[in-house]
C-alpha cells in the first residue's frame, strides 16, 4: 500500500451550441441565413435563449462543432425545453436543424411541426421544414428532452431563411480597427470597434487563417487552442438577424508566445507537503534552511458529495492547512495544490458533471487565489476510467479560460518507457478538448525490482517528450518545457532507492533539458537535514 495518494466524466451536460451561423457572401443578401442569435453557444452564455426552470446550462464538452455546447437537464419533473423568438416573414418556408445527442431529443417550433429522436449515443442531425402563416411575423423554435430520460446536448443549431425586416439587404458595416490585446503560448485575444447597421447588429464571427474560429455578441474574443511560437492572422465579420454579412476586417497578425501567458516559461521546483501525515514539518522552517520557495500541499479529496477539502475531513478555510499557506506566503513562497492522489475520496468520481468538477476546483482557487493547480490523476476511479479522464480535462478547461493566467498541471503515473495507453488516452484526449494543460508531470518510480531509477528516470521522460511532440506537433524544446517529474526519495513502494546522488543527477538533467517541473514525494520524508528538498531548490529549468 503506497503511502503517496494519488487522483469520470460522463460529460453531463451540452446546449445547444456549435459552429454558428451559415456564413454569406461578403455583399449578403437576407437568402439562406442563420437567424439564431448566439446559435453556438460560443461567447459562453445562454444569450438569446430561455430555458425552463434553469435547466440549460453552457457546457464545452461534449461539442459537435466549436467549443460550446447546450445541455438541458431532463428531469422527472421538468423537460428542460430551452426556446427562443426570432422574427420571421409571413408566408415563408424555413428550415430548422440541431446537432443532438441523448434520449428523446426533441427539435421544434411553437404551434407547428417537431421532430424527436428516441435514442442518439452520438450526435445525430435533426431536421425539419416549416412555412410561416400569412401574418405571421415571429416564431419560437424549441428544444426539450422528455421526463426522467436525463441531460439531452445540443450543438449547431440553425434557422435558416430569410429574417424578418421585409427586403433588408443592408450589410452591417465592417467591423473597424481590428487588435490583439493580448497573448498566451495558446490563445490570442482580439478586440474591435463596433460595426453599424440599419436593424442592428447580432453578432460577430471571428475566423482564424481564414477559418471560423468563434462567434461573439461582443466586440471582442479569445482564440484558444493555438500552438506556442506561431504567427495566425485573425479577421472579424459583423452579422444581423436579416442574415446579411459585411465583408472580412482588416488583417491582425499575432504571434503567441513561447511557453506562458506573457510568453515566459513556466518553471516551479515544489516538493510535496502534507500537513494529514504523522508529524509534519514547519513549512517556514523547511523553506529557510534549504531555500525552497514552492511546495505541493496534498491532499485535497470529496466531502459529502463535491466538495472540496483536505483529506476529505478538513476545511479549506480557517484550519492548519490555510494557516500554513499563510505562513508560507508571508516568508515569499508560494504552494500549488495536489487534488485527487492514489486513494481517498476523490472530486473526480464524485463530481457528476463536468461543471460540478469546475465548480469545485473553483473553490479551490477562490480560497486561496492560487496561481496554479495540480489534479494527480491515479488508480482505477480516475486514471483508468475514460469518463473521469474527460471530466478532468473538461474542468481544467474551464477554469484555466475563467481564470486568466492560471497554470494547470495534471501528474499522471508512468511505465519506464514513457505513459502507458491510458497516459497516451489522458495526452491525446488533452489535445483533442483543448484543455491547454501548461505541464505533463510523470511520476517515474515503482518500476519494481532494483531499477536504475536515473537511467529509467531519463528513459520515462524521453517517452513522454516523443508523445507530446507526435500529439501537439511541439518541438522537443517545446514538449520538454511542458514537463515534469515527480520522483519518490529514498526508497518507493517497490523499494527502488533514490539517494541525494541520484536525485541531483535527475536535477541536472532536468535543468539541462529545460524541463519546467520538478516535485518529489515527500519532505515529511526527508528528515533530518532535507537533503532532498535542497537539491530540488537547485532546480531552475
Amino acid at each position: 500500500m503506497r503511502t503517496r495518494h494519488r487522483l469520470l466524466a460522463c460529460a453531463t451536460a451540452a446546449l445547444l451550441g456549435g459552429a454558428g451561423a451559415l456564413m454569406a457572401p461578403a455583399a449578403a443578401t437576407a437568402q439562406a441565413a442563420n437567424l439564431l442569435t448566439n446559435p453556438g453557444f460560443e461567447a459562453g452564455t445562454l444569450a438569446g435563449w430561455s430555458c425552463a426552470g434553469n435547466s440549460g446550462s453552457v457546457v464545452s464538452s461534449p461539442v459537435h462543432g466549436g467549443s460550446r455546447a447546450l445541455a438541458g437537464a431532463a428531469s422527472s419533473s421538468d423537460t428542460a425545453r430551452c426556446a427562443q423568438t426570432v422574427s420571421v416573414q409571413p408566408n415563408t418556408k424555413y428550415t430548422l436543424s440541431a446537432w443532438v445527442r441523448g434520449s428523446y431529443t426533441y427539435l421544434g417550433v411553437q404551434g407547428g411541426t417537431s421532430t424527436w429522436t428516441a435514442s442518439a449515443a452520438d450526435w445525430k442531425q435533426l431536421t425539419v421544414s416549416f412555412t410561416t402563416g400569412a401574418s405571421q411575423q415571429s416564431a419560437e423554435v424549441y428544444l426539450h428532452g422528455w421526463y426522467g430520460q436525463g441531460t439531452y446536448y445540443a450543438d449547431d443549431i440553425s434557422l435558416d431563411g430569410p429574417g424578418g425586416g421585409g427586403d433588408d439587404t443592408e450589410a452591417p458595416s465592417v467591423p473597424g480597427n481590428p487588435r490583439a490585446t493580448g497573448t498566451s503560448a495558446t490563445s490570442v485575444s482580439l478586440a474591435w470597434d463596433a460595426a453599424s447597421d440599419n436593424v442592428g447588429v447580432s453578432g460577430y464571427d471571428v475566423y482564424r487563417d481564414g477559418t471560423l474560429a468563434t462567434s461573439v455578441t461582443g466586440t471582442s474574443a479569445t482564440v484558444g487552442g493555438l500552438t506556442p511560437s506561431t504567427s495566425y492572422r485573425f479577421t472579424v465579420r459583423a452579422k444581423d438577424r436579416a442574415g446579411n454579412v459585411s465583408p472580412h476586417s482588416a488583417t491582425v497578425t499575432a504571434t503567441t508566445g513561447k511557453d506562458g501567458g506573457s510568453g515566459d516559461r513556466f518553471v516551479q521546483a515544489a516538493p510535496y507537503l502534507y500537513l494529514g501525515w504523522g508529524n509534519p514539518p514547519s513549512p517556514t522552517e523547511v523553506m529557510q534552511a534549504t531555500g525552497i520557495k514552492w511546495y505541493t500541499m496534498a491532499f485535497i479529496l470529496a466531502q459529502n458529495g463535491c466538495n472540496p477539502s483536505w483529506d476529505s475531513q478538513r476545511p479549506l478555510l480557517g484550519g492548519q492547512d490555510e494557516a500554513a499557506i499563510k505562513a508560507i506566503r508571508a516568508a515569499g513562497g508560494d504552494i500549488v495544490p495536489s487534488i485527487g492522489g492514489w486513494s481517498g475520496n476523490k472530486l473526480g468520481p464524485n463530481c457528476s458533471t463536468t461543471e460540478a468538477l469546475a465548480g469545485a476546483y473553483q473553490k479551490v482557487i477562490d480560497a486561496y487565489r492560487l496561481k496554479a493547480i495540480d489534479i494527480d490523476i491515479e488508480n482505477t476511479d480516475e486514471f483508468e476510467n475514460a469518463a473521469v479522464q474527460d471530466r478532468i480535462l473538461g474542468a481544467l478547461k474551464i477554469v484555466k479560460q475563467n481564470n486568466p493566467g492560471l497554470r494547470t498541471i495534471v501528474t499522471i503515473p508512468t511505465l519506464n518507457t514513457g505513459p502507458n495507453s491510458w497516459g497516451n488516452r489522458l495526452i491525446e484526449r488533452a489535445h483533442a478538448l483543448g484543455a491547454d494543460i501548461d505541464n505533463f508531470t510523470i511520476m517515474p518510480f515503482n518500476f519494481g525490482g532494483a531499477a536504475d531509477m536515473y537511467g529509467n528516470t531519463v528513459k520515462a521522460t524521453e517517452g513522454l517528450k516523443t508523445k507530446l511532440v507526435s500529439t501537439f506537433g511541439w518541438t522537443d524544446q517545446q514538449a520538454y518545457n511542458h514537463i515534469g517529474i515527480s520522483g519518490m526519495n529514498d526508497s518507493s513502494d517497490a523499494g527502488e532507492i533514490t539517494t541525494p546522488q541520484i536525485w541531483t543527477q535527475i536535477r541536472d538533467w532536468a535543468n539541462s533539458h529545460d524541463l519546467g517541473r520538478l516535485a518529489f514525494w515527500a519532505v515529511n520524508r526527508d528528515r533530518p537535514a532535507w537533503q532532498f528538498t535542497s537539491i530540488t531548490a537547485g532546480f531552475t529549468g
